[in-house]
C-alpha cells in the first residue's frame, strides 16, 4: 500500500484521540475511511461516518455490512477503540472489568472477523493499536493491562494463522505510553493530581504520532511484516 489513495480503511473509534488522529491523516492520504464510532458527528470531514458500538457484537456486524454495501471491500482495519479504567484486580469494579474486556479484546475479535470476510485475496492489513500496558504492567496494577496483553496474544495469533492458511494478510499492533487524550483522563479518574504534575514534568505522545506510525506501517512494502511498534514519551521510563 505505498499509496494510500483509494485505498478502503476502516478505523474504530474515530471520533476522537487517537482514531480521530489518524481518520484525519489518512483521508488527507486520499484513503476512502470508514469512521467507526458511537458518536458520529465528531468523525473528522471526509471520512464516511459509521455507526459502532464495539460493547455490541450486532451493531459491529451491522457497521461492516454498512461498508460492505457502500464499497463492497476493504483493504485494512485500524482497530483503535478502547476503554481505559485504572481498576484494581483485587477490588475493582467488575462492571467496569467486563466493559472493558467487551471492547478492547472481544469488540476487537468480531471487528477483525468481519474485516477480514472483506479483504481481497491479493491482502489486507490489520492494525491493533494496543499500549505499553501490553509488555509491562504498571506498577499499579489493574485489570486494563490484561486486556491489552490478550490484543498482543492475539495479534500474534492471526499472524500465526495467516501463515499456516497461506493468507497473505498482514498484522502488526502500535504500542503508545502515554498519549495525551481523553482515554487518559479516564485511566486517571480520582487522581486528576498525579495526570496533572505528570502533564508538566513529561511531554507526553500526541494523537499525530500515533496516526504517522500507523501511516508508516501502511505504506511498508508487502515483503516487510511489522509486529509490533512502541511508542513512548522521550521522559517515560518504562
Amino acid at each position: 500500500m505505498a499509496n494510500l489513495a483509494g485505498t478502503r480503511i476502516a478505523v474504530t473509534g474515530a471520533s476522537s484521540g487517537i482514531g480521530k488522529a489518524i481518520t484525519r491523516l489518512l483521508v488527507k492520504e486520499g484513503a476512502m475511511v470508514f469512521g467507526l464510532c458511537r458518536t458520529i458527528g465528531e468523525v473528522p470531514e471526509g471520512a464516511a461516518r459509521v455507526s459502532c458500538d464495539l460493547s455490541q457484537p450486532k451493531r459491529i456486524e451491522q457497521a461492516f455490512e454498512t461498508i460492505a454495501a457502500a464499497e463492497g471491500g476493504l483493504d485494512a482495519l485500524i482497530n483503535n477503540a478502547g476503554l481505559a479504567w485504572s481498576e484494581r484486580v483485587c477490588d475493582g469494579d467488575l462492571e467496569r472489568f467486563a466493559q472493558m474486556w467487551q471492547v478492547n479484546v472481544h469488540g476487537l475479535v468480531v471487528a477483525t472477523q468481519r474485516a477480514l470476510a472483506l479483504f481481497p485475496e491479493s491482502g489486507g492489513r490489520i492494525i491493533n493499536v494496543s499500549s505499553m500496558s501490553g509488555h509491562r504492567v504498571p506498577p499499579s496494577g489493574g485489570f486494563y493491562a490484561p486486556t491489552k496483553f490478550a490484543v498482543r496474544a492475539l495479534t500474534e495469533s492471526l499472524r500465526c494463522e495467516f501463515a499456516s492458511e497461506g493468507l497473505l494478510h498482514q498484522v502488526a499492533t502500535i504500542s503508545p505510553g502515554f498519549v495525551d487524550t481523553p482515554l487518559l483522563d479516564r485511566y486517571f479518574e480520582g487522581r486528576e493530581a498525579d495526570l496533572e504534575q505528570m502533564r508538566e514534568c513529561t511531554p507526553m505522545l500526541q494523537p499525530d504520532d500515533i496516526a504517522e506510525a500507523v501511516h508508516s506501517i501502511l505504506t511498508a512494502p508487502p515483503h516487510v511484516n511489522i509486529g509490533d511498534i512502541q511508542l513512548r514519551p522521550a521522559g517515560q521510563q518504562a
